[in-house]
Formats: C-alpha cells, structure tokens, sequence
C-alpha cells in the first residue's frame, strides 16, 4: 500500500491539548485553553430541555431554523444597523471553525492567497492549506499589535483571493477601531478580493468601545463573510454552534459547501437559541468579562509580570523578558516552567506565529470563576 502524503505535514499536537493535558498531569490551574469553567445560565439548559420534549430533534433546514436566523438578523440590525436577509444571508454552523472552513472552502482555489495577520487564531493557516490555498503572512506591529497597512498592500497580488481579520482579536486582546476598517475598505475597493471577519468575540469589548463589526462598513459588508459563535456569547463552547452572515450570492456558495460539510446542524440548540436571544442576555456580556477582567489585574497588579492592555475577548498576555531568571527562555519553555513549578498554565505567544516568533509573552484566559482566578494569581505572585 501507497505510503500517505499529509496535506498538513507539519501539523502536529496542538500547544493548546499540550498544555491542559500538562495542567491536569500537574495540577496546575488552567488558563491557558480559552472555555469558561463556569456554567452557563440556568434558563439556556431549561430551554434546551423544553424543545427537546417538544420534539424537536430531528434535523432542521440546512442553512438553520427561520426562528435562530431571524433573532441574528434583528440582533445585528439592532447594533451595527446592516439588515442582512434571515432567508437568504444567515447560515447556521456547526461552530465558527466550521463556518471559516466552509468560507474557505466556497471561495479558495488551488493557488489563491489568503492575506492573515500573525499573531493569528492556529486554525487560519491550515485551513487555508486544506482547501489548496496559499496562506499569506501579514504581521501586526508589536507592542500595540496594530495592522501595517503599507505591507498589507504591498502583500496584494493578482492572486490574493481573500483577507481573514479577527477582531476582538485572539491572542492580543485588541480591537479594531474604525480608522482600520476604513483603511482596508479604501484597499479592497475596486478588487475582487473577499473578506473573512471572524468576530466570536463581539460582545467582550471592554471600556465602553463599540465593536466595530465589518457589518458596520457597507464596502466591506458587500464582500464579506462575517462570522460569530454563540458558544462564547452563551459560556456554550461545547455546543458548537455559530453563524455566517454574508451577502445573498456569497451565502449561495457557502451553503453549497455547507451542505456536504456538515449539512445541518444541532436541532434543539437552535430553538433554545432563538428562544434565549428574545431575552436580549447578549448585552451584559461586555460588563460581565470586564469585571472579570479588572479582578484578576488587581489580583496581579503587584507581580513581576509586565501585564499587556486588555481592550477585548476573555484573554490578557504578560511579558516576563525583563525578569533576569529567565532572560533568554523561550515563551514555550517558560509557560512549561510557569505549569510545573509554579502551577498556572498558560499558552505562549510563538504559538500564533508560523515561524514561532518569540518575544517572550505568554496568555492568561480570563473565563473563570473568581475563586479559580484568585487562586490562579496567589501562585503568579509567588514567580
């Protein structure tokens, strides 16, 4: 038998199951993994428990019940004032990383380029690779992580198919301002350029900043692919679900994928879903992370960590390169370190980066429990 060619050769475990299997080997505290370790609210179980009952569990319509696809379609009218179609614009996934590979998938051939920014989300590059794409490195200026945009542009060639931007952005914690959205919508007009916005973490913007969603840009709207999870609205990360919002010819070629990658998706998480959004619960989120993350700065304010702002998501990064003990240590040998000796577990920064750039920065995730967050800093304040 003919040896197999990996399509994804140097892929290997994941830092992310490396370091919560290293955490729960030593005992460390876990925030390095981003999934809350609090229960979501009572009334989304319930829910959940009443369309069950009620019979709804066999598959739905492909693109998702017209209930869930018209409460998103209010929702984002109601905040970013673009009214997208529930009919014909709004596709229910099975999670975001779906939805971004089915995005891919309707729209990449072999060959074409995907611009991404690094540091970038791990799942970007190779399912770009997958789908015979060529992934396309853009780099957001450290420290203020913000997009250079005279190497953005000079990144476009007659093969870039699409652009992929993330915000609030993972792992940085920073947020796009509209300049930058303007910016890229003077760039890509008058190209065929796509845009894939991954926005999961829309409603964790903290200091009183809109998000500013590309929903808000008709320019970039008319070309975009914009995509959020309720698994991070609703601390539901292991339902799996999510959406693309996308103007009508685009999502004609996104359910077409769709359809055979995962052709539908869970049936009563929709009706809970729908049922849940009537209650408006997505805005306290925004006050909900920020409380959680001005308690664990406090808790830390007085360590030897230099702490990175936090403007979004439910994750902050520390530098440690000035601490002489471990000048020199790579960001992957310390948060081994940080989980062995001192008992927190953390993700390293060089993990977002192709060439596993290293300048000694490592991510704390913020979703958990007060009692979790203060232990967690108790044993930070002993590095």
């Amino acid at each position: 038998m003919k040896a197999l060619t990996s399509k994804l050769p140097n892929v290997g475990t994941t830092i992310f199951t490396t370091m919560s299997a290293l955490a729960q080997e030593v005992g460390a505290v876990n925030l390095g993994q981003g999934f809350p370790d609090f229960e979501c609210d009572p009334r989304l179980i319930d829910l959940m428990h009443e369309t069950m009952r009620a019979g709804n569990n066999q598959y739905p319509p492909m693109a998702g019940i017209p209930a869930l696809r018209e409460q998103i379609a209010a929702k984002v009218a109601a905040l970013y004032g673009h009214h997208y179609d529930a009919a014909h614009e709004i596709t229910i996934t099975a999670g975001a990383t779906q939805a971004i590979q089915t995005a891919l998938t309707a729209i990449v051939h072999p060959g074409d380029e995907v611009i991404i920014f690094e540091p970038v989300y791990d799942s970007y590059e190779p399912v770009i690779r997958l789908n015979g794409g060529v992934p396309v490195f853009a780099t957001l200026k450290f420290p203020d992580y913000r997009p250079d945009w005279q190497q953005v542009r000079a990144l476009i060639t007659p093969r870039t198919r699409a652009i992929m931007i993330n915000t609030p952005h993972n792992p940085t914690a920073t947020c796009w301002p509209s300049e930058d959205m303007n910016v890229l919508s003077d760039l890509l007009r008058d190209t065929d350029i796509f845009l894939i916005s991954d926005e999961v973490y829309e409603h964790m913007v903290f200091d009183d900043a809109p998000h500013q969603s590309v929903a808000r840009f008709p320019a970039l709207a008319e070309r975009a692919f914009v995509i959020s999870s309720f698994g991070k609205t609703y601390h539901v990360t292991g339902w799996k679900i999510a959406y693309c919002l996308a103007p009508r010819a685009l999502t004609n070629e996104f359910r077409k994928a769709h359809q055979f990658i995962v052709f539908t998706v869970h049936t009563p998480s929709q009706h809970a879903l729908a049922k849940y959004m009537e209650l408006g619960t997505h805005n306290v989120l925004q006050h909900f992370y920020q409380a959680k993350r001005d308690f664990f700065l406090s808790q830390v304010q007085h360590s030897r960590f230099r702490w990175q702002p936090s403007h979004g998501t439910y994750f902050v990064s520390a530098q440690y390169a000035h601490l002489a003990e471990f000048a020199g240590m790579s960001d992957v040998d310390f948060s081994l370190l940080l989980a062995r000796k001192f008992g927190v577990a953390c993700i390293p920064v060089s993990a977002f980066y192709h060439d596993a750039t290293d300048r000694q920065i490592v991510r704390f995730c913020f979703a958990k429990r007060e009692t979790t967050l203060a232990e967690a800093a108790s044993r930070l304040m002993k590095v």
